[in-house]
């Protein structure tokens, strides 16, 4: 997925099945989160708000 781009990889494990979580990991820091499945949504919608705020404004 790093090599076509995908900015950001979830993972569904063995550990999935056990807390409820997966693993969110960013490509260009490599770092990773584990987040409850029910906070997805919010994780991921935060995130990209955050960086529409800081993009190019093409108007």
């Amino acid at each position: 997925q790093d090599e076509i781009g995908t900015p950001y990889c979830i993972t569904i494990d063995y550990e999935t099945l056990e807390d409820d979580a997966v693993t969110i990991r960013e490509r260009d820091t490599m770092k990773q989160v584990r987040v409850p499945i029910k906070e997805i949504k919010i994780l991921l919608f935060k995130t990209f708000n955050r960086f529409l705020d800081t993009a190019v404004n093409f108007e």
